[in-house]
């Protein structure tokens, strides 16, 4: 191909490509709030205005979220609104609305309006290009203004530091606050306590110590139990569960610290696992062992609850036990440490371990 030839077809190709001739860049217009001072002033005084709404914006969202109760409602165009969550949607959306509309403001007519065209550079940048980089960034920051108008940083980052506080306060629907007061009354109590008589939990019969035979294990919940009602009773059921179990006294080990905690060979433990919460039932009576069906931590009840295998770290909580008047099997007390699985606040040095009096 001649280079006349070839020259021929290049400029056809780029008719082909490109039909239409580049325009360039428009004549600019500069804008209002560059030629007219008082306009800009007036700009940057509405995006400072923008960002210093949102800390009361999000002050006033934390005092709605613990002030106004969360079930009032009000009645309007024929829809009852709740007035908690309408409140926080309108502090909350309105915060962020105006972060957003202060930044555009900022951009639209504050920040530098040179228009720039550049050809598209490579993919991997030298060391010129990276240096060529560092410089535009610094002038574009010259050009945001924040040289000359040196609260507008300051406000955004104000703005958008407070406005994660409401945020932060909503964390606080998860559940009580897990300080040790709160964990007292909660995950490590139950209604167990002094008298409270061990019913079997099908049928909800008190259990007599003399119609327990050895071997026997009997599921079992506290009477009291029944005087709840839902969501109450769940929670109550869920950690009171407990497992009886009778036993040759001559065939166990019991310490001198528990040695009344027990009613002729009858003992009550924990039925929740202290691995990750499973209930246990799976009762070996000759060797006295009970299993997880979860994991297979096997405890001994014949020895205080303690752990022979499995990953379960901490023994059964055992019930202190006695009979009353009629000889019905009552509660001494509430277990003695928390039951179910650990948790990083528990307290583990009264749990029994082997070898314990």
């Amino acid at each position: 191909m001649t280079p006349e030839h070839s020259t021929a077809l290049v400029a056809a190709e780029d008719e082909t490509l490109h039909p239409v001739p580049d325009p360039g860049i428009e004549e600019h217009v500069e804008r209002y709030s560059d030629v007219d001072a008082a306009a800009g002033n007036r700009a940057y005084r509405q995006v400072l205005a923008c960002f210093g709404l949102v800390p009361i914006l999000a002050i006033a969202f934390v005092v709605i979220y613990f002030a106004v109760p969360a079930r009032a409602t009000f009645h309007l165009l024929g829809v009852n609104w709740h007035v908690h969550s309408t409140l926080l949607g309108l502090t909350g959306g309105l915060a962020v609305l105006l972060i957003g509309i202060g930044a555009i403001h900022w951009a639209r007519q504050l920040m530098n309006d040179t228009e720039v065209a550049e050809e598209r550079h490579a993919a991997s940048s030298d060391e010129e290009q990276k240096a060529g980089f560092v410089q535009k960034l610094n002038d574009g920051i010259a050009d945001a203004g924040v040289q000359r108008r040196g609260l507008l940083l300051a406000s955004l980052g104000g703005a958008l530091g407070i406005v994660a506080v409401p945020a932060l306060v909503t964390l606080a629907d998860l559940g009580p606050w897990p300080v040790a007061a709160t964990r007292r009354e909660t995950i490590e109590k139950t209604i167990w306590a002094d008298g409270v008589r061990v019913v079997n939990d099908s049928n909800y019969r008190p259990l007599k110590a003399s119609e327990l035979e050895i071997g026997q294990l009997v599921n079992a919940e506290p009477e009291s139990l029944l005087k709840l009602h839902g969501k109450e009773y769940q929670n109550a059921k869920a950690k009171a569960a407990l497992i009886v179990v009778r036993m040759d006294p001559n065939s166990i080990r019991i310490p001198e610290s528990r040695k009344d905690w027990h009613v002729g060979g009858i003992l009550a433990y924990s039925k929740i696992c202290t691995h990750v919460g499973c209930p246990i039932s799976l009762w070996e009576q000759q060797t006295h062992h009970l299993l997880c069906p979860c994991h297979q931590s096997t405890f001994d009840l014949g020895n205080s609850g303690v752990v022979v295998f499995g990953p379960a770290a901490r023994a059964l909580p055992q019930l202190p036990l006695k009979v009353d008047a009629e000889g019905y099997l009552v509660a001494q007390s509430d277990f003695t440490v928390p039951v179910g699985p650990s948790y990083f606040e528990r307290d583990s040095r009264n749990d029994f371990k082997d070898g314990d009096r």
